[in-house]
């Protein structure tokens, strides 16, 4: 009985490396992305805790070297926080597109596995109708021996 070789071994192989590679870059992608979320998050954060900072001072009462120095700050940290948006949405994207990249290999790899199983199925049943056969062919023989008195 010869032994089953897949003819598109080299194919899956091609497929699999391809998706191993999809994975690594699609989990590369999802840590930029928590980078920059986290980044942006940090700068809302701050200026939450800024505007309320200032709304306590203000109760209080501050000087207007204060008030300029916290009106700076917040337009520094507006267009940090405009940066940050731009870069978490430009993640997103990326992480999205590899997502969609990775999803499309492992449906291409899993197609060449059941392609896989199906030629492996139909080696075995041919390999047993074959030994089947020769089991006939060496029965018939042996009878055809004992006819013949041999």
């Amino acid at each position: 009985m010869k032994a089953y070789q897949y003819r598109f071994e080299k194919v899956l192989m091609y497929r699999e490396q391809e998706k191993t590679e999809t994975e690594i870059e699609y989990k590369e992608a999802v840590q930029a992305f928590e980078i920059v979320a986290t980044q942006l998050y940090d700068l809302l954060k701050k200026k939450e805790d800024t505007l309320l900072e200032q709304v306590e001072k203000m109760e209080v009462g501050f000087s207007v070297n204060e008030i300029h120095h916290y009106v700076r700050f917040l337009e520094t940290l507006e267009k940090r926080i405009a940066v940050a948006q731009q870069q978490v949405m430009q993640a997103r994207s990326k992480m999205t597109w590899f997502e969609g990249k990775l999803l499309e290999r492992t449906l291409e790899v899993r197609k060449f596995e059941k392609m896989k199983e199906k030629d492996h199925e139909n080696h075995r049943t041919e390999m047993e109708q074959l030994e089947a056969i020769q089991l006939d062919e060496l029965a018939t023989l042996k009878f055809r021996r004992r006819e013949n008195g041999w």
